[in-house]
């Protein structure tokens, strides 16, 4: 299976000129919209070091209504699945803060 290019894109975003280690990855865009209500110690819990594979499935469950909510079926919508995959992946990386 070979990814999509805006995938491929994102995730080249991430990845800082000096290599692929979780120390150089930047924040993808749209990842400052999860830290207002899921950084350590926030109200809604914290996203660092969540697994991936969750944040993905939590992001297209509310995207797609499955997963009821107030507000973030509506920040969900504005992330397609590339760009959901790419926040993930970053928080995923950043370990339990």
């Amino acid at each position: 299976m070979r990814a999509a290019p805006a995938a491929l894109a994102l995730l080249a975003a991430l990845v800082g000129a000096a290599g692929a280690g979780a120390a150089e990855m930047r924040a993808p865009p749209g990842a400052s919209s999860c830290t207002g209500c899921h950084a350590r110690g926030a109200a809604m819990g914290a996203l660092a070091g969540r697994p991936e594979a969750e944040i993905v499935a939590a992001l297209a469950a509310f995207r797609t209504g499955a997963r009821p909510a107030t507000l973030m079926n509506r920040i969900a919508k504005g992330f397609d699945a590339a760009e959901s995959r790419a926040i993930a992946i970053w928080f995923a990386s950043q370990g339990a803060r």
